[in-house]
């Protein structure tokens, strides 16, 4: 497998066609997949605003006021009711915001940005990213370069583990996850519980070459991966009847 970064993309805007960057780029292969760091697709998308747009309610500053006692900083009530408007359900309101986005997506401060927006505030995730995979897959096809998958990714933390990671947000072209159950292992035994997020491994993947900060490189293409023959599955998030630490959360509140 291999992976290597979509090269000279622009600064993106409000408008402009990821794809056809890209087509223009890169030279893409049937069975490749294109990574899409989340930033530029909402960049694209027009998925920009300031903190004057979000008029505070009661809640939003009661979360601010009591983020800003435990950190000792000031902290806006704007920023909390931006997080609010793009969550549907606030999962931890101290010492940070862990919250669910309107596609099913846990993390904090519903992924808002506030790094490298020119001329703006704030940067959501895409409102729909499956639904960007598929229009940046659907742009590629119309340039002649079909059978490309289309992963948009994100980064963010994940309990138990220090640091950041790719994720995978949306995705089009190929399944989520495949299925290892009712196979069997090297020993002859069926495999009864393990299913393979790959949309995740590869976003993940993908960021080592996308990076962080000022030189990031928001596309890449993996070339040399194959799904293989296993059954697949679009179930990414999980529901709320079996995740258990979320069922938890409901119940927890943080004391000092």
């Amino acid at each position: 497998m291999e992976l290597n970064g979509v090269a000279d993309l622009p600064e993106i805007r409000s408008g402009d066609d990821i794809a056809e960057l890209v087509a223009d780029r890169a030279a893409l292969e049937p069975g490749d997949v294109l990574t899409v760091a989340s930033t530029v697709v909402s960049k694209a998308e027009g998925r920009t605003a300031n903190l004057e747009d979000y008029p505070v309610s009661g809640r939003a500053r009661e979360i601010a006021d009591r983020i800003a006692e435990l950190a000792d900083e000031e902290k806006d009530p704007r920023f909390a009711q931006a997080v609010l408007e793009e969550s549907t359900e606030l999962l931890i309101d101290a010492p940070f915001l862990l919250t669910e986005t309107r596609f099913g997506h846990i993390c904090v401060n519903a992924g808002i940005d506030r790094s490298n927006v020119p001329d703006h505030d704030l940067l959501l995730l895409p409102k729909r990213p499956t639904e960007s995979a598929e229009r940046i897959r659907a742009g590629l096809e119309r340039r002649g370069l079909e059978d490309v998958a289309v992963v948009v990714t994100d980064t963010c933390g994940r309990p138990f583990r220090h640091g950041q990671r790719g994720v995978a947000l949306g995705w089009a072209g190929m399944p989520a996850s495949r299925d290892w159950r009712g196979e069997l292992d090297r020993d002859g035994h069926e495999l009864g519980v393990t299913v393979q997020s790959v949309v995740d491994e590869l976003a993940a993947a993908a960021n080592l070459i996308t990076g962080e900060g000022a030189g990031g490189t928001p596309a890449v293409v993996v070339r040399g991966w194959e799904f293989g023959e296993h059954e697949g599955s679009d179930e990414l998030f999980r529901s709320v009847e079996s995740d258990f630490v979320r069922q938890s959360l409901r119940e927890w509140r943080f004391s000092e």
